[in-house]
């Protein structure tokens, strides 16, 4: 009754005071940590029972493979299925559905379709578990073959495929499906359905179809689940809308970790710094415990405001207080803050103690740092450590060329050529979109065919001279060609960005926000024009970029400069 009621303590402490207990005591404790998402603490657990000396049943060991599932614990799932093989229950298809999830989720579909083949009489629940094992694999075609053959389909099949394939990323074949759901008319009784799709719409940036899911968990009365509430929040901030994501989150009657986090992370993304770390002292005072995410939110916040104290003071906590490991991203937030900040010595001392072998991106953040604040001695030791990792990325070959040529090292600039001319680095090619409301367009740099391209061509012609008139100054560092100053600039003059928001300009209401999404990092000289087209046209431009979003109004940016 306790573990049902979500009162764990009381029910742990309750089997601990027991002078005898049995399997059926051990399954409910088992069950009871299962259901609180603790895993871990029903396989540190489950030794124990032996030493009251008995031995597991199908309901045990249900609960112990559910419990590997859930945790990842392939080794222990397969020992456990070697002790269940050798017991009298071995022919226990209930114990068998919970071994095909449990491969299922560690990635080992063949060896679930096993198990999954010697159930005797295969129901819904393990059919469920063998689709999405196969979609979450990218075995797509088998997870289709299987849902075929099913005699009759349920809401949780298509759940189980449909999750399966936002896992794997196949996030379109997600929405198709969704939408065949929707066309056969099947019973939306659960909306665990709802918050993966929304979730999808997340990961797509698709603002206009999540508003649509939005309206229909509205219709169905689900506006009260605090997964799909917590699902919106994400998709409305990913999505470039941190004010709805505001208001769903104030409107939730209850909030968990992940509603805080979520709501945190959101506003840390769109620069507002102040409200992330506002919203973690009411999620204290509220008492909820804050889990590794959150502190990735917090510490970006801080580096975004110049809170260099608040930052370290927060990765302090996190270790201390809530007795959570940093992770490289934490770290790397938090080095993030001492650059921006100025603090490059404090910066080249974490990155040579931190206990993680620091990448590429770290060490460019760092020389990235040293080139904006002009120390030109720091730049050139780190470019040179950096040049020892042999950068892949492009951005990172223009930044150490740049440092190199700052320091008048032009030997060195000569032979980082040449390197990256045998490296054959390649840049992958950027796209950005935007949807228009009906569709969505999307646009690739410097490509020659997308829709409306003289008036596009005509508009940003009549944005450069305005610009110009204004004081701007292409600048054609990004460009990491070797050709001609006017070349350059018609290279910049082409990038994805800009084509899009000149597009969102011609084809939106006016006054309305225009919304664009671009797959790269968003270049130094396109973010300089967008702040202008911005004060020009007096639109607001939100761009999301492969690290954050980008706020311009009227001739600023909620990033000040720094991304």
């Amino acid at each position: 009754m306790y573990g049902k009621c979500g009162l764990l303590d009381d029910a742990f402490q309750l089997f601990d005071e027991m002078p005898q207990r049995d399997l059926a005591s051990w399954a409910s404790v088992f069950t009871a940590h299962n259901e609180a998402n603790q895993p871990q603490k029903t396989l540190s657990l489950f030794p124990h029972m032996f030493l009251d000396g008995l031995w597991p049943d199908h309901f045990v060991f249900a609960s112990v493979v559910k419990a590997c599932a859930n945790s990842g614990a392939l080794r222990v799932g397969k020992q456990v299925h070697c002790q269940f093989l050798k017991s009298v229950f071995s022919v226990d298809d209930v114990v068998k559905s919970s071994l095909v999830d449990m491969y299922a989720k560690c990635g080992l579909p063949d060896n679930a379709k096993l198990v999954f083949d010697s159930i005797l009489v295969k129901n819904l629940i393990c059919s469920s578990a063998m689709i999405s094992g196969y979609a979450r694999c990218g075995r797509k075609n088998e997870a289709f073959a299987l849902l075929g053959k099913l005699p009759e389909k349920n809401l949780q099949c298509w759940t189980a495929l449909i999750s399966g394939f936002v896992q794997n990323g196949n996030l379109i074949d997600a929405v198709d499906v969704f939408l065949e759901v929707r066309r056969e008319g099947v019973d939306m009784r659960d909306p665990f359905i709802l918050s993966s799709i929304v979730g999808t719409c997340a990961s797509l940036a698709a603002l206009q179809l999540g508003k649509q899911i939005h309206r229909l968990v509205l219709g169905l009365g689900y506006e009260c689940s605090l997964f799909v509430c917590n699902a919106l929040v994400d998709m409305y901030a990913k999505c470039s809308d941190i004010v709805e994501a505001k208001r769903i989150f104030d409107s939730m009657l209850t909030r968990d970790v992940v509603s805080w986090t979520s709501i945190i992370v959101g506003m840390a993304q769109h620069g507002q710094a102040i409200e992330a770390l506002s919203l973690y002292d009411d999620m204290i005072l509220a008492g909820l415990k804050p889990n590794e995410v959150t502190f990735v939110g917090l510490i970006y916040a801080c580096s975004h405001v110049g809170l260099v104290n608040k930052g370290k003071s927060l990765f302090k906590s996190m270790i201390e207080d809530y007795k959570l490991s940093p992770s490289l991203q934490h770290y790397t937030c938090l080095l993030d803050l001492f650059s921006r900040s100025g603090h490059l010595e404090d910066a080249e001392n974490l990155l040579n103690t931190m206990p993680f072998q620091p990448d590429e991106a770290v060490w460019a953040a760092l020389l990235s740092a040293c080139k904006q604040h002009g120390n030109t001695e720091m730049g050139v030791r780190v470019a040179n450590r950096l040049l020892l990792l042999g950068p892949k990325d492009p951005s990172t070959c223009i930044l150490l060329s740049n440092t190199y040529a700052g320091a008048a090292l032009w030997d060195n600039v000569s032979k980082l050529r040449k390197q990256l001319a045998n490296l054959e680095v390649r840049k992958e090619p950027g796209y950005s979109s935007i949807d228009s409301g009906k569709e969505t367009t999307t646009f690739y740099a410097g490509e020659a065919l997308y829709p409306m391209k003289d008036a596009i061509f005509s508009l940003l012609k009549e944005f450069d001279s305005e610009m110009r008139k204004r004081g701007y100054i292409p600048d054609t560092t990004f460009v990491l060609h070797d050709m001609e100053q006017q070349e350059k600039e018609r290279q910049l003059f082409w990038h994805s960005e800009r084509l899009a928001v000149a597009y969102g300009i011609l084809r939106t209401v006016p006054g309305s926000v225009i919304r664009v999404v671009k797959n790269l990092r968003i270049c130094g000289d396109c973010h300089t024009v967008i702040k202008f087209i911005s004060r020009i046209t007096n639109r607001k431009i939100v761009i999301r970029d492969a690290n954050r979003f980008h706020h311009f109004n009227e001739g600023t940016c909620s990033c000040n400069d720094f991304w």
